[in-house]
């Protein structure tokens, strides 16, 4: 009997290493916003104070079982310990220069608006070389965890680097789901197009941009990476001015209003479709 529950035991880590990041979020999104001086800040790591980068809460809760997003402040000359996550992350950077790799890798410094994956499990390390530093991260599942590399496993997922100068840009003339007037870009960066499959993607709006995302998903998020976007749910609404770092949810067949002065990177993240108008 100890040698089939051993097995069984056994098992179920083997299938807990393995298993995929969740390629679906069943959880609704809302129409909200998070502006700059919204955000509020505390430790990514907990256990090490002052010396953890800080952590600041877009949506949903990194402490628990569920899909989040969050910013991540790093000091200049930051390096962490090897270590891992128990969970596969995404990330853009929105300031400074920052560096995540292997542990033996020389030095590869990660400017803004560059895209890199962490998978569950993998050692690495973290490094920012930038006066001011900071990241975007989203994750499909939590808690966020940081355990020793002696707790490394293999998820099946690699790890990705994508220098902001290595991002492939479609113009909206090629685009069936993009006003061709509209003059966006968009850079396509993880998941799938399946029908209710989770995916993200790079939205570039030019300068003197006016118009609007309709949502056809349940589940829509958007975090402002570079440059400034003035954003109102409709004409009734109040507007709010949206700097790198801000944060907006969309609820299913909204239409938020967007309008620039200069020309603005948005990550968009979306159980499904939306349309830019």
């Amino acid at each position: 009997m100890k040698k089939f529950i051993s097995g069984v035991f056994a098992l179920a880590l083997a299938i807990t290493a393995t298993a995929q990041t969740p390629t679906t979020d069943t959880a609704k999104s809302k129409n909200e916003v998070v502006t700059q001086d919204q955000i509020d800040w505390g430790w990514l790591n907990p256990a090490r104070g002052d010396k953890s980068p800080a952590a600041g809460q877009l949506w949903g809760d990194r402490t628990k079982n569920e899909p989040s997003g969050f910013l991540v402040k790093f000091n200049k000359g930051f390096s962490s310990p090897p270590h891992i996550h128990n969970i596969t992350y995404r990330a853009v950077v929105i300031k400074g220069l920052l560096h995540n790799d292997d542990p033996k890798a020389e030095e590869m410094w990660l400017p803004a608006g560059s895209y890199w994956q962490q998978p569950a499990g993998e050692g690495h390390v973290t490094a920012a070389d930038g006066e001011e530093n900071m990241a975007f991260l989203d994750i499909q599942e939590g808690p966020y965890l940081v355990k020793p590399t002696e707790e490394a496993f293999d998820n099946g997922e690699r790890p990705i680097n994508i220098d902001e100068s290595n991002l492939v840009w479609l113009h909206a003339k090629d685009m069936e789901w993009v006003s061709e007037k509209s003059k966006v870009e968009i850079a396509f960066l993880w998941g799938s197009h399946n029908a209710n499959q989770l995916r993200a993607t790079l939205l570039k709006l030019p300068a003197g941009f006016k118009g609007s995302i309709k949502n056809l998903s349940p589940n829509f998020r958007a975090v402002v990476i570079s440059g400034k976007v003035t954003h109102q749910f409709s004409k009734k609404d109040a507007k709010n001015v949206l700097e790198a770092g801000s944060y907006f949810g969309a609820e299913y067949d909204a239409s938020p209003r967007l309008s620039t002065d200069t020309e603005t990177v948005i990550y968009i993240r979306s159980n499904g479709d939306f349309e830019v108008q």
